[in-house]
């Protein structure tokens, strides 16, 4: 990122020769602004990556990142001051934004035959909200991760002679033979501090996925399906089906709601193992125990569909771009975003995946980001967090809560989900 601090001397020289010449000696400068989460490390990795474009085309992109960008960007937006280009962390807080109108229609002024050729339908189902004039494309995906992951101890598992599965049917096998083995199938916490409850929301957004139509796991996002209809209540009864059964979880039922989600992985590997299977996004693995190699240690596999119909899906979540200023440098850097060049470098560097075709897997630096890659790479359709996209009453409210009360059995299934459909704003 390139930022230029003259003095009041320095300025006014350059103005005084540029008044000489009778003209400008450059060209103005072509600058694009960008708000969004990343700060830190993550701002770091986000300039470098675009640092080759800007030096090919001279837009110098000035990137500004918040803690607390989800206050910070309403501000500004609302007061009529907006950045060329917003980064959102959940396309849910842009939705609010494209409601009101604020938000540039991509196909309007983007090449969008080039975009829809380089990301599976399901991104830009994803993108695609409602404006006060109609649907819009709203954003241009961006940096992404997966968590549709089911980890275990590689070595261990490798030892006591266990195959990954590919199917459910696969998969139900496996824990069949973990438990007939004398052991605990799986690891499961959900106990989160003031968020209990959220890796419940994830668990139960994945057998949506795997067991209903994605029309219908998008109404559910809506408000459009109630939580106590026989869709919900069929994921529900599947995750059910795994945590409840006697031995299926290690510590049983009652343990679920008071352990950590952190700690619930750490299990696996203990010597021996007291539970083999846990599922949750690739940022887990921050949780493990120090000095495990991936690949070696510990690996994943695809948490499998369990009804072949529905393909290969996989929940997700990422960063999206909009556009609120239309001027030709900012439509050319949002262009850009569409592509697997804008995220190479981060890719690179780690941390980063990206949803675009045209990215390569070689890019990849370690093992688990490559492989999450892959599992991305290899869907037939894909959906952001739902309980994200809810509205915050829901999906950081009641949802976590009531599945919270069921899951450690102060409250039954009727009265959990009657609580969460009452607590939908209306």
């Amino acid at each position: 990122m390139r930022k230029f601090l003259l003095s009041a001397m320095a300025l006014g020289m350059l103005l005084a020769l540029a008044a000489c010449d009778g003209k400008a000696t450059t060209e103005e400068a072509k600058v694009v602004t960008i708000s969004g989460p990343f700060v830190d490390n993550d701002a770091i990795k986000f300039e470098e990556s675009i640092k080759a474009f800007e030096e090919e085309t001279g837009i110098d992109i000035q990137y500004e990142g918040s803690k607390e960008f989800e206050a910070s960007i309403a501000i500004r937006i609302e007061g009529g001051d907006p950045p060329d280009i917003v980064d959102f962390p959940q396309p849910g807080l842009l939705e609010n934004f494209v409601e009101k109108g604020y938000v540039i229609d991509l196909n309007e002024v983007l090449d969008m035959e080039a975009v829809k050729a380089n990301y599976i339908q399901s991104w830009l189902d994803m993108a695609t909200m409602r404006a006060p004039e109609g649907d819009i494309m709203a954003g241009i995906w961006g940096r992404v991760n997966g968590k549709s992951l089911v980890w275990y101890n590689k070595k261990a598992f490798d030892a006591a002679g266990y195959n990954v599965p590919q199917s459910w049917e696969e998969l139900v096998a496996l824990q069949n033979e973990i438990l007939a083995d004398g052991d605990s199938p799986w690891a499961v916490g959900i106990e989160s501090g003031a968020a209990t409850g959220w890796p419940a929301t994830d668990w139960i957004e994945e057998m949506m996925l795997r067991t209903t139509s994605l029309e219908n796991y998008d109404k559910w996002v809506a408000g459009e399906l109630g939580f106590d209809s026989p869709e919900v209540r069929r994921a529900i009864d599947a995750v059910a089906s795994i945590w409840f059964e006697d031995g299926m979880v290690y510590g049983g039922r009652k343990s679920i709601a008071t352990t950590s989600f952190g700690d619930a992985p750490k299990v696996m590997f203990e010597t021996p193992p007291k539970a083999w299977l846990h599922k949750q996004g690739n940022f887990i693995t921050t949780f493990f125990p120090e000095n495990l190699v991936a690949g070696e240690d510990y690996d994943f596999f695809y948490l499998p569909s369990v009804d072949p119909s529905l393909g290969r899906p996989v929940l997700v979540a990422g960063d999206i771009f909009a556009m609120f200023n239309d001027r030709p440098e900012v439509r050319e850097v949002m262009q850009f975003f569409a592509t697997g060049a804008s995220i190479e470098g981060w890719v690179k560097a780690g941390g980063a995946i990206s949803p675009h075709k045209d990215s390569s897997l070689d890019w990849y630096t370690n093992a688990v980001d490559r492989k999450v890659a892959e599992v991305i790479q290899n869907a037939t359709s894909v959906r952001f967090d739902g309980s994200d996209l809810m509205p915050g009453a829901v999906g950081a409210g009641s949802f976590w809560q009531e599945m919270t009360a069921y899951v450690s059995d102060s409250k039954n299934l009727d009265e959990a989900l009657t609580a969460i459909d009452d607590s939908w704003p209306r």
